[in-house]
């Protein structure tokens, strides 16, 4: 339970907090607190949604195995090959990130060595226990939270006036240009990106399965993530929106953070190195969490025949060492790319994933409308824990994500990253296609839904 309580607290607390919000702000002036709050919402419902499924069915793999279930075995495929895409390349970007971060401390170690260093050390990890992980997010994810705290809490002082210095008040809010300087619409603009950051979450609704009381824990981790989105993200933006002003010049890298320059305008010491080691944990956190994501959803694709069976093949220990290296390979392509190409690797890395997990959770939404209807049908005891409002919220979600995708295309800045994800898409469907026609025989989603029953009981 320990461990279940800060993995789902540290999937919600990305590096994409602490680093990318500079650009948001810059883009939507104050109006990125709305920018946080509006995806912030679409997360707890995507989550709702999730946490329904997982609590009636607990499976580890459980989005792919849910749309399988309710869309059939296409949905699961794609849903599956997506996320262990999505978060495949989110290990490489993940550790080129703490390896600028750490190459200002140790200048004569190049950058793609202290990367490739970290992918093998967090590969170990994972390959020795689930616990190991488990125990490895804790203290992430504690160090995490505690920096969030902290800074809400000064934040909140300094803003009324009751820290040394010379506060502000909410005047960055509306002094420059009023809450929507650049427009009610731009807010919009960082949508997409937001939801990158807030992507992590759900990872809870995986690592239930393999927890004690998995009914338990999904219901109380789902539940959970509401005040959690409210005070990590939209709580803690509005005192960066409200203490630094919004034109501010932030640097690319993520060296200068906005919340580095909150803390400076505080008077804080070695705020720049504080921030350093707090984004740094970040980024291990997540470059963790990605490691047991992608063996677990290719894990779950095995079970039925959609990836090769020797990713099935586990240690003494129960812990899936081929699904957990191939995982590790976008790791490598990443530091031969970062040796070869160090100026190019993040914008490659960020266009190689795109709007895939919003493909995902697309996917995963509509899998809950049809889901809902047949658990109501067929095992109404089950349905321990309901999505709100069903089906009008799940409608509504649904709405929203089309309008992103819809968004992005019509952004210039946005529209490479949809069409790189389409370009995924479709080469995963592709596959499919392929693995149907010259594969081996797919199960049926009863089978499934009957495998599950028995192993329950």
């Amino acid at each position: 339970r320990r461990h279940m309580t800060m993995i789902s607290l540290g999937g919600i607390i990305g590096a994409g907090l602490f680093v990318g919000t500079g650009p948001i702000l810059n883009q939507a002036g104050p109006a990125t607190i709305l920018t946080y709050l509006l995806t912030g919402a679409l997360l707890i419902l995507i989550m709702r949604m999730l946490g329904e499924m997982a609590v009636a069915q607990p499976s580890v793999g459980s989005f792919s195995d849910y749309g399988r279930m309710a869309l059939g075995n296409w949905a699961g495929f794609s849903i599956g090959w997506l996320y262990w895409y999505f978060w495949a390349i989110v290990v490489g970007f993940e550790a080129t990130v703490a390896a600028s971060i750490l190459g200002q401390y140790v200048p004569g170690v190049p950058p793609w060595l202290i990367a490739l260093t970290l992918v093998l050390l967090l590969t170990a990890t994972n390959l020795y226990s689930v616990g190991s992980y488990g125990e490895f997010e804790f203290w992430f994810a504690g160090i995490k939270v505690a920096a969030i705290v902290i800074f809400i809490v000064l934040g909140a002082l300094f803003v009324i006036g009751l820290w040394p210095g010379n506060s502000p008040g909410l005047s960055n809010l509306y002094a420059k240009g009023g809450f929507f300087p650049n427009g009610a619409l731009a807010m919009f603009s960082g949508v997409a990106t937001v939801i990158f950051a807030f992507v992590g979450a759900e990872i809870v609704t995986i690592a239930a399965a393999e927890s004690n009381e998995p009914g338990r824990n999904v219901a109380r981790a789902t539940n959970a993530v509401i005040y959690r989105v409210l005070l990590f993200y939209v709580v803690s933006v509005f005192f960066v929106a409200a203490i630094v002003p919004w034109d501010t010049t932030f640097a690319e890298v993520v060296i200068k953070s906005p919340f580095t320059v909150a803390f400076e305008r505080m008077g804080i010491p070695f705020a720049p190195d504080v921030m350093n080691f707090v984004v740094l944990t970040a980024v291990l956190s997540v470059l963790n969490s990605s490691l047991y994501t992608t063996s677990r959803m290719l894990f779950a694709l095995t079970r039925h025949n959609d990836a090769p069976g020797f990713f099935t093949n586990t240690t003494r220990r129960g812990v899936p060492i081929w699904a957990i290296l191939a995982g590790t390979s976008f790791g490598y392509v990443s530091v031969a790319i970062y040796y070869f190409f160090p100026a190019n690797v993040f914008t490659w890395l960020i266009n190689a994933s795109g709007a895939i997990a919003l493909f995902a959770y697309l996917l995963i939404a509509i899998s809950e409308l049809v889901m809902r209807r047949r658990l109501e049908r067929e095992a109404p005891e089950s349905l321990q824990l309901r999505m709100w409002f069903y089906p009008w919220l799940t409608y509504l979600s649904i709405a929203a994500m089309v309008a992103v995708l819809v968004a992005m295309f019509i952004i210039p800045d946005q529209r490479p990253l949809l069409i790189a994800s389409v370009i995924s898409l479709g080469v995963i469907l592709a596959a499919y296609l392929l693995r149907r026609w010259f594969g081996p025989p797919e199960r049926a989603p009863t089978e499934i839904i009957r495998e599950h029953e028995d192993a329950t009981s």
